[in-house]
């Protein structure tokens, strides 16, 4: 199996990885597995969700998992829906939850709204992003 590997300035190539991210986060809790993993997921897919937006508005951003520093960078004049400006909330499972040592347990209600969150984010994120070029598509074909 194998993906393209893109330039980490292309904000399409940010939402694939999301969209990835995104993907695991949904999967059947795996046998001998946690929630806090799955969580895991769904946070990043909100981070390069929400960094795919920054660079659509060449607004740059440091290196970091702190979703409601990402959403203070971006343009005021861009209205956050309520789940996206609430997906702050999933900062906490950047780190929470991966290790043993820093366990707070997930149960499924928290792990169901993490994953709304990040659908809602993702979804956003992909209605600001330009929709690829299609006229660069079959230059044989015939619209009708």
């Amino acid at each position: 199996m194998s993906h393209e590997i893109s330039d980490s300035s292309d904000p399409a190539a940010w939402l694939r990885y999301a969209r990835g991210d995104l993907a695991l986060a949904q999967v059947p809790l795996p046998e001998d597995s946690f929630y806090e993993l799955l969580c895991f997921h769904a946070q990043q897919a909100v981070e390069k969700a929400l960094k795919a937006v920054l660079i659509i508005n060449n607004i740059s951003y440091p290196k970091t998992h702190n979703i409601r520093t990402l959403l203070d960078l971006l343009p005021k004049e861009i209205v956050l829906p309520a789940d996206v400006d609430a997906a702050a909330t999933l900062t906490d499972y950047a780190v929470s939850g991966r290790y043993p040592d820093e366990v707070d347990e997930v149960n499924e209600e928290e792990y169901q709204e993490a994953v709304r969150l990040a659908q809602a984010v993702v979804l956003w994120a992909e209605s600001i992003l330009p929709a690829p070029d299609t006229e660069s598509e079959d230059p044989n074909s015939e619209s009708h």
